[in-house]
């Protein structure tokens, strides 16, 4: 497969998997990228941090600074119109993978 199909299918699950994690806690982007790093996913910060700001853009997440240890981080929390499409996602998930390994 060719790098830019991978990219294609992968960035729509990275979306996903930004607002399930940001729907149990504030996530940011450093500690992020090491949670699809733990997954096999190979994201630059010039790519996630552009995926953030547009699901921001759409009303999907908010974002918040907060000073740590001197340093501004800035923390993404879900919605709710993204707990909406998170829990829409999850159910074609549910029905994609049912199908895929049905025998």
């Amino acid at each position: 497969m060719d790098n830019q199909t991978f990219r294609d299918f992968f960035l729509g699950f990275i979306k996903i998997h930004i607002l399930y994690h940001a729907a149990k806690e504030p996530i940011y982007g450093q500690e992020f990228a090491n949670e699809l790093n733990r997954h096999g996913y190979k994201i630059s910060f010039g790519t996630l941090y552009p995926i953030f700001h547009r699901l921001e853009q759409k009303g999907l997440l908010i974002a918040e600074n907060k000073n740590v240890k001197g340093k501004v981080r800035k923390y993404y929390f879900i919605t709710e119109k993204g707990n909406e499409i998170l829990t829409e996602a999850r159910l074609k998930a549910k029905d994609l993978v049912d199908e895929l390994f049905e025998n």
